[in-house]
């Protein structure tokens, strides 16, 4: 039978197909004989090893204050040289286990890596993230040595060839020499000598596997896993190292098991103030903001000396003994006047204003109030104080007594337990966790009912800005602590600037609310922050005395305080009214002793009876009749009255509990009939 013959059309496309894949293969040779090429002139200009060990390898930065004068000197700190023999074997194993498992195979690229890596990017696509995890050590070489961290496929194509040309050049032994000689640890520690000396007061010569374990974990971010930053998190990316080096077949189970992270010895730090707390927070946004590393560096930041000064001086003077202390001032554009997040750095660098989470109490009732004014609800509002049941969970007052009819001013001015609740039940509880991340709060936050009386962690920091918005008359405000950045010559290579275009609320509602802040500062509840001249904020107690808070803000500068214990055990007397409140009120008297006195947009306006305060300034916790997780407690027993205040809390009598009678009173239901119905009531007008 006759062979049948391909039809045309069959036969032209088998050539289309021979001609591309004739052009891919010459595309392909034309492209791997210009990567040659690249890769031969690469290595013809790059300097020998001997030159390579005596090139700087760090850059200083000093860090200066508002006034211009040096706070801290940072690096270079180089520490010895070390030859690859006097480098521990379980320092080598631990870097290239976490950082370039496949560093003894590949040509100074990771094609296996670089696939990988493609594909996660790939996955992530929506998520704006850059290609990470697919360089090699010696493309990290290249990037220290020759390049600068600012991404771009060009600067990636340039490492690509400069990783090529020094593994032609150099041996595997010399690269990873220069490597862990060369590399940035952190705290101005470059090389694995200085690290070893900055974090364990010894050389890195001898280095055990712990050490290592530690050392070799801080490349991937040194500000993050700093022991002089934080100690657990430095452990806890060790035991990750050693998981990885079990794994890779550097080290044996036996091995690893034998480690015990906890009781590496970490050098104390030497001659620190309260003033690290802030660099370091400062300084670990460095990166985001220049690419510079190699030429000495100036950062102009926020601080002010006399404010920090101040403020250390506060916590110091304020905090009971046996507890913490964290305050964080801002100026009105979210400068970051004075922070401090212990009470002493030398013995905790732990930043309590920036890193901690906790439990605000009443504090967070700032929320609560604001989603309700900005659905209508105005400080003269009739409500009532009276027992709730909301879904099971009935909050009660710290004197288990109810006022009756008053009105909103009343109610958060003596943190009002009962009313809170109703109003989280009108508005939503969504509605105010949505409105305390709209002002900045980055925790997460329950929703259960009890969330209004600040049953879930926040930070200071975060707090802080939030009342800094409101001082803003509603715009938001983002701290920051670097003005600018300059070279030593005094090039320009940042500089800050504020969006003052983000409106959180209209303006009306940060108006009412500060009127809110007003009362609680002028009735009592609050008292020990008065400073003789106009001043808005909230305490914050919570169950069984752990924490107590005091934020607020005067003459363009807010500050917030937290005091209590690491461990998050109860401490007597700890109420935000006191402590918190005096520190405030001690820093505040230096913070705007030099500026003008601000009158607010309204008026100091006290209600015209004094129930008794809430127990914030008697000593009762105001919202510690729920557990942490939100579940109400059911103790019976009447909350003893504090000594300290010398009388014995009372309630009023029921006539003394109307609202004002300045204002003309909507109809009375225990919100306000517009508010209860859900009809907004007409917005008041802008106070002028």
């Amino acid at each position: 039978m006759p062979t049948a013959k391909p039809s045309p059309d069959k036969s032209k496309r088998m050539g289309w197909i021979r001609t591309l894949l004739k052009f891919a293969l010459f595309a392909t040779l034309a492209g791997l004989g210009a990567l040659v090429v690249a890769v031969l002139i690469a290595m013809a200009s790059l300097p020998g090893f001997e030159e390579l060990k005596s090139s700087p390898n760090g850059q200083m930065v000093r860090v200066r204050a508002a006034d211009g004068s040096v706070i801290v000197s940072l690096g270079p700190s180089y520490g010895d040289w070390l030859p690859s023999q006097q480098i521990p074997e379980d320092m080598k194993k631990a870097m290239v286990a976490v950082e370039d498992r496949r560093f003894y195979m590949h040509p100074g690229i990771d094609p296996i890596g670089m696939g990988r890596a493609a594909w996660v990017a790939w996955q992530r696509k929506g998520e704006g993230r850059r290609l990470q995890g697919a360089s090699t050590i010696t493309q990290q070489l290249a990037r220290n040595i020759f390049l600068t961290n600012a991404y771009s496929f060009g600067r990636k194509f340039r490492e690509v060839i400069l990783a090529l040309a020094m593994e032609r050049k150099f041996s595997k032994q010399q690269i990873l020499e220069l490597y862990l000689n060369r590399v940035y640890f952190g705290g101005g520690a470059y090389g694995i000598d200085a690290a070893s000396r900055k974090f364990f007061d010894h050389s890195a010569s001898t280095l055990n596997l712990a050490e290592s374990a530690i050392v070799a974990g801080l490349v991937k971010a040194p500000s993050h896993y700093s022991p002089t930053a934080d100690r657990q998190a430095a452990i806890d990316r060790a035991k990750v190292v050693l998981e990885v080096m079990q794994d890779a077949g550097a080290i044996t189970p036996s091995q690893a098991d034998a480690v015990d992270l906890d009781k590496v010895d970490l050098a104390p730090e030497r001659d620190q103030n309260a003033v690290r707390y802030f660099t370091d927070w400062a300084l670990a946004q460095l990166d985001e903001v220049v690419d510079e590393q190699v030429e000495p560096i100036d950062v102009w930041t926020t601080i002010d000396p006399a404010m920090q000064k101040a403020a250390d001086a506060a916590i110091r003077t304020n905090a009971p003994e046996g507890t913490q202390g964290a305050l964080v001032a801002l100026d009105r554009d979210g400068a970051v006047r004075a922070m401090v997040g212990g009470r002493d750095y030398v013995s905790s660098i732990y930043n309590r204003a920036t890193q901690a989470e906790r439990q605000p109490g009443s504090a967070f009732k700032l929320f609560v109030y604001l989603a309700a004014m900005e659905a209508g609800m105005k400080p003269d509002t009739p409500v009532t104080d009276e027992p709730v049941d909301i879904d099971g969970w009935s909050p009660r007052n710290s004197n288990r007594e109810y006022a009756g009819e008053i009105d909103v001013r009343t109610a958060f001015a003596f943190s009002i337990n009962t009313v809170a609740a109703k109003i989280g039940q009108q508005v939503g509880f969504d509605a105010i966790a949505d409105m305390a991340h709209r002002f900045g709060i980055a925790s997460k936050l329950n929703t259960h009912p009890s969330m209004v009386l600040g049953t879930s962690d926040v930070r200071l920091i975060d707090m802080t800005r939030a009342f800094a918005a409101i001082a803003r008359k509603g715009i938001a405000v983002v701290p920051y602590g670097i003005v600018k950045v300059t070279t030593g010559k005094g090039d320009l290579l940042y500089e800050h600037r504020t969006d003052d275009n983000r409106v959180l609320v209209a303006p009306w509602v940060a108006a009412e609310v500060t009127d809110l802040l007003q009362t609680a500062v002028n009735t009592g509840t609050a008292r020990a922050a008065q400073i003789g001249r106009p001043v808005a904020g909230k305490t914050g107690t919570t169950s069984s005395n752990k924490d107590g808070w005091f934020l607020g803000f005067s003459s363009g500068i807010t500050t917030g305080v937290w005091m209590g214990r690491d461990d998050a055990k109860a401490v007597s007397g700890l109420q935000g009214g006191r402590a918190p409140a005096r520190a405030f009120a001690q820093f505040m008297r230096v913070a705007v002793a030099k500026r003008p006195t601000e009158a607010f947009e309204t008026a100091v306006t006290l209600p015209e009876f004094m129930i008794e305060p809430d127990d914030e300034a008697y000593g009762l916790p105001d919202d510690g009749f729920v557990t942490p997780d939100g579940l109400p407690i059911e103790d019976g027993s009447e909350p003893p009255a504090d000594p300290e205040d010398g009388f014995e809390p009372q309630a009023p009598p029921p006539a003394a509990r109307a609202p004002q009678a300045a204002a003309p009173a909507p109809p009375r239901t225990s919100l306000g009939s517009d508010f209860l119905s859900g009809v907004e009531p007409q917005r008041p007008a802008r106070r002028q």
